[in-house]
C-alpha cells in the first residue's frame, strides 16, 4: 500500500535533486519505469488494500494519520493511475527541449510529476480526514511548479493565482475541520455522517454553516462559481501533459474531498432540503452555465477546454447536491470518464501545438488532413463530452438526469435536466465545429501537399511519434468502450452510493 505513494515521491525528489543529466534517454527511461512501477502497485494495491489500515503517526493521541482505503478511495486511485501514466508517457516526446512550450526545465517537471502521482495516491488511500486534508495541501504546493513550468510572465501570475485561490478554499476546509474535531465522534471516513447526535440541539444551523463552507472550500480545487477563475487562466499556461492532468484528475480531488465531507462526514440526511442544499444546487447550475458559454465564446483552444472543465465537474458536483441515489451514481461515473476524456483532449490540443504550433482554434481548419488520426481522436472524445451514445458520456448523463427527475428537489428536479441539455447544446458548439473544420474544411481552401502526395485525402508524415499517438488512442478507447460496456463499473460504483447514503 505504501509503495505508490513512497516510491515515486522518493523517485521524483531525487530528480530533482539530482545535476542536470545529459543523456535524455536514461531521464525518460527512469521517469518512465517509475510511472510504470508506480501505476502497477497502485492497480496491484486495488485487489487488496481495501479494508486494511496502516498508521504513520499521531498529531494528538486522538488525531492518527494513517492510510485505509475504502471503493471510493480506489475507485480515485484507478483513475489517477491511468491518466498520470498515460500523459507522463505522452510528455517523453511534448517535454524534449526545444519542442513547444518546454525551453528548459524538463528534469524539474517530472520530479515534480513523479511526486505529485504519489501524492495523489495518498489521497486516494486517506483513512480518515485529517490525513486526507495533509494529502490535499501537499498536492497543491507541489503541483504549482507545473502550473509555473515556462517561467513566463502569464504563467508566474497564473500559478500565484491558482495558489491564492487554492489556499483560500483549504482554509475554509481547515475551519470546518476545527469544528469536526469537536462534534464528530471520529474523522475516519464513515458513510452516513459521523456527527456526534447529543451535541445536535441548537447547533444544526452551526453545522450546516459547517458543511456549506466546506463544499465552497474543495469547490475552489473542482472550478466551481464563483471560486472557478483560477482554473481557465492556470490550465492553458502549463505545458500540454500538466494541463491534461490537472484538469482531469486534480479537479477531481476538490470533488473528492465534496463526497468525504458531504457523505462521509455530515451525512446527507443533515443538508437534504435545507439552504445548504438549495444554494449548492444553484452554484452548480450557474456553473454548468456559464463554463458552457464562456467555452463557446474562446478562440484559444487550450483555454476552451479549460472553461469546458469548469462546466462539465459542475455537472459532477450537481449530481453529489441532488443527494439522490441515481444522480450521486451518474456524478462518480461522470468523474471516472471526464478523466479520460479531458485528457485526451488536453493531450489532442498538445499534440497540434507540437507538430503545427497552432494554438487558436480558428487556425485549426483544414488540419485534419494533416493530422487525421490525432483529431479522430479529439472526435471521438468530443462525441464523449456532449453525450452522445454510445460514447461514455452518454451513460453518466444519462444517470444524471434520471437523478434529478426523481429526486423530488422542489424546481431543480426540471431545472438540473433543462441545464444539462442546454450545456450539451452548447458543448456541441464549441467542440464539434473544430473537427468539421479539420475534416472540412470547405471551399477554397488549399491543402498543402508536399511533393509526391498531390491528389490524396490526407498526410500520416506529419503525426506525432508513437510514444505520443499511443496515449492519444488508448483516451479515445476509454472515451467510447466503457460506454458500450457499462456494466461493472456501475455496480461498483452502485455499491460505494449504497454505502454512503
Amino acid at each position: 500500500m505504501l509503495f505508490p505513494i513512497i516510491f515515486p515521491m522518493i523517485a521524483g525528489f531525487l530528480l530533482l535533486a539530482m545535476k542536470e543529466v545529459k543523456n535524455r534517454k536514461w531521464l525518460t527511461g527512469m521517469v518512465g519505469v517509475s510511472l510504470a512501477l508506480t501505476g502497477g502497485s497502485a492497480v496491484y494495491a486495488l485487489s487488496y488494500a481495501q479494508g486494511r489500515e496502516i498508521i504513520l503517526f499521531h498529531l494528538t493521541r486522538a488525531l492518527p494519520v494513517y492510510f485505509r482505503p475504502d471503493a471510493l478511495g480506489l475507485l480515485f486511485v484507478a483513475i489517477v493511475s491511468a491518466v498520470w501514466t498515460l500523459a507522463g508517457f505522452f510528455s517523453f516526446a511534448y517535454m524534449a527541449p526545444g519542442h513547444g512550450e518546454n525551453a528548459k526545465g524538463e528534469k524539474r517537471f517530472y520530479g515534480f510529476y513523479l511526486m505529485v502521482f504519489g501524492v495523489l495516491n495518498g489521497l486516494g488511500f486517506a483513512g480518515n480526514l485529517v490525513t486526507f486534508y495533509l494529502f490535499y495541501e501537499l498536492m497543491t504546493l507541489l503541483s504549482l511548479p507545473l502550473v509555473l513550468h515556462t517561467g513566463t510572465r502569464e504563467a508566474i501570475m497564473a500559478g500565484l493565482k491558482y495558489l491564492f485561490y487554492s489556499l483560500g478554499g483549504a482554509y475554509l476546509v481547515l475551519f470546518g475541520l476545527y469544528f469536526l474535531c469537536r462534534f464528530a465522534k471520529t474523522l475516519t471516513f464513515t458513510g452516513g455522517g459521523v456527527l456526534d447526535e447529543t451535541l445536535a440541539p441548537g447547533r444544526e444551523g452551526i453545522w450546516l454553516a459547517l458543511a456549506f463552507l466546506m463544499i465552497l472550500g474543495f469547490g475552489v480545487k473542482a472550478g466551481m462559481f464563483p471560486v472557478h477563475a483560477w482554473l481557465p487562466t492556470a490550465h492553458p499556461v502549463a505545458p500540454a501533459p500538466a494541463s491534461a492532468v490537472l484538469s482531469s484528475v486534480i479537479v477531481k480531488a476538490g470533488v473528492l474531498g465534496t463526497v468525504r465531507v458531504v457523505y462521509y462526514m455530515f451525512g446527507a440526511d443533515l443538508l437534504r432540503g435545507t439552504w445548504v442544499q438549495t444554494v449548492w444546487l444553484t452554484l452548480t447550475l450557474l456553473t454548468v452555465f456559464m463554463g458552457s458559454m464562456l467555452a463557446f465564446r474562446e478562440n484559444g483552444l487550450k483555454k476552451r477546454l479549460a472553461y469546458s472543465t469548469v462546466s462539465q465537474v459542475s455537472y459532477i458536483l450537481f449530481g453529489l447536491a441532488l443527494l439522490e441515489p441515481q444522480a450521486v451514481c451518474g456524478a462518480m461515473l461522470h468523474m471516472t470518464f471526464h478523466a479520460f476524456i479531458k485528457c485526451g483532449l488536453f493531450l489532442t490540443a498538445g499534440m497540434i501545438i507540437h507538430q503545427t504550433g497552432k494554438t487558436k482554434v480558428d487556425e485549426l481548419r483544414g488540419i485534419g488532413k494533416t493530422l487525421p488520426v490525432t483529431m479522430w481522436c479529439f472526435t471521438l472524445a468530443s462525441f464523449a463530452l456532449v453525450g452522445i451514445p454510445p460514447a461514455n458520456g452518454f451513460i453518466s448523463k444519462w444517470y444524471l438526469a434520471q437523478g434529478a427527475l426523481s429526486s423530488g428537489v422542489p424546481v431543480f428536479s426540471w431545472l438540473g435536466p433543462v441545464v444539462l441539455l442546454i450545456s450539451a447544446l452548447l458543448t456541441a458548439g464549441y467542440l464539434f465545429p473544430v473537427a468539421m473544420r479539420a475534416f472540412f474544411p470547405g471551399s477554397g481552401y488549399l491543402y498543402p501537399a508536399q511533393e509526391g502526395e498531390r491528389g490524396i485525402f490526407f498526410s500520416l508524415k506529419k503525426e506525432g511519434p508513437f510514444v505520443m499517438m499511443a496515449p492519444l488512442l488508448a483516451l479515445a478507447a476509454l472515451s467510447v468502450l466503457p460506454g458500450i460496456f457499462p456494466e461493472r463499473l456501475v455496480a461498483y460504483i452502485s455499491e460505494i452510493v449504497m454505502g454512503i447514503l
